[in-house]
Formats: C-alpha cells, sequence, structure tokens
C-alpha cells in the first residue's frame, strides 16, 4: 500500500470523525422549520396608542348637546337607569317614527298611529282628521326626506323613571288638499313644502315596553 492512500484513508476517517462529531452536537433537521424568533422580538407586543380614559365624555351625548348641559345631564340618568340606551339609535328612531306618524296623520289612518301617541296628541289628531272630513276634505300627500334632525332638549324625573325627550325636525313633502269635488283648493303637485316640527317623545326608563310615546308637538 503506497504511501498516497494511506494518507488518503486517514483524510476519510478524520472527516467521518468530524460529521459524527457535529451531529452529536447540532442534532438532525427534518424538513422546514421556521426561524427562530431573537427574544427581543418573542416578547409579547403592547398596544401602542391605545388608552383608557376613565370618565371622559359620553361621546353619544355630546355629539348631540353641549357637555355638561342639563340636556346632557338628563340623557347620562335615562343611561343610568337604563344601560341599554343610546341616544344615537333613539333618534334612527324618532326619524322612522316622524314619517311614520305624520303620513298616518294626514291620510287620517289614526287607529295605525294610536300605539305610539300619547292621550292628549291622540286626541289632537282626532279632533284635526274629524274636522278635516267634515268638511269634505282629503289630503294626499307624498314624503320627501328629513332634511334636518336635532336633538332639542331633554329631562328625566328620578322620582318615576320618566325620561322625555324633544326633537326639531325639518322634512320636505309635497302635499295637495281636495274639497269634496276633488278640486285641489291648497297645495300644488309641483309644491315642496317643508313642514317645521318640535316633538316630544317620553318614556319610562328600564320599562319592558320599548316603545317611546309622542306627548307633544309644537313648532
Amino acid at each position: 500500500m503506497n504511501s498516497s492512500l494511506i494518507q488518503l484513508l486517514v483524510l476519510a476517517g478524520i472527516a467521518v470523525f468530524l460529521i459524527l462529531k457535529l451531529k452529536s452536537v447540532l442534532g438532525t433537521r427534518e424538513g422546514f422549520e421556521k426561524p427562530q424568533i431573537p427574544l427581543e422580538d418573542a416578547k409579547p407586543r403592547g398596544r401602542k396608542g391605545f388608552e383608557v380614559i376613565e370618565g371622559g365624555p359620553d361621546r353619544d351625548i355630546t355629539d348631540h348637546v353641549p357637555d355638561g348641559s342639563d340636556a346632557a345631564k338628563a340623557l347620562a340618568a335615562m343611561k343610568s337607569a337604563e344601560p341599554s340606551f343610546a341616544v344615537g339609535e333613539f333618534l334612527g328612531g324618532a326619524r322612522g317614527a316622524y314619517e311614520m306618524i305624520f303620513m298616518a296623520f294626514e291620510k287620517g289612518e289614526m287607529a295605525q298611529i294610536k300605539p305610539f301617541l300619547g292621550a292628549d296628541v291622540f286626541e289632537s289628531f282626532s279632533e284635526a282628521v274629524a274636522a278635516r272630513e267634515a268638511q269634505g276634505l282629503t289630503i294626499e300627500a307624498k314624503f320627501i326626506g328629513i332634511r334636518e334632525l336635532a336633538l332639542q332638549d331633554a329631562t328625566f324625573d328620578a322620582a318615576t323613571g320618566e325620561g322625555e325627550i324633544s326633537v326639531r325636525f325639518v322634512a320636505e313633502l309635497n302635499s295637495i288638499v281636495r274639497n269634496k269635488m276633488g278640486e285641489i283648493v291648497e297645495g300644488s303637485a309641483s309644491e315642496i313644502k317643508r313642514q317645521r316640527d318640535v316633538w316630544t317623545f317620553s318614556r319610562q326608563m328600564g320599562a319592558q315596553d320599548p316603545n317611546w310615546l309622542l306627548v307633544a308637538t309644537g313648532d
């Protein structure tokens, strides 16, 4: 056996030894492994830019009435009496109630809206409808939409739990009044009328019945 062959065998043996030594130290990896995350990156990341401020203003209230006003205090008391109450949701409901009640009144359909009216308002509306019918007048109305809606005032009676909210509406509609002969005596088919109202809704906060009653009207 010549010297060159002996050297190759010796080098091969050394290489095998080194490979076995490395495997015992590093271990064996099979397949795909996710790269290790540095310790500084492995720490839990907290939310940045988020801070809970206790006792801050309630935007659901201050978006509609001045902070610290009597109306704001009344709305806050309503929320304390009924935590699920939200001013924004109430105003959304008031928008739909205005159109429904107004159009039913114009058509003389009082039975349809009686559950949503206080006793005094129902009586007043019914008398107006009866007077129209006695004169042989009919109204053809088309509701176009509410141009403005704003919370005007709010009160809360802690003794009774009764809350009242007044809402100002500015609506647009087309209205025609006809006599017994079918002749137009008021309004125009092409005229858009602007109707301004302030309606006051009332409800006992915390009651199971979610409906608010229309208890007063004005302009």
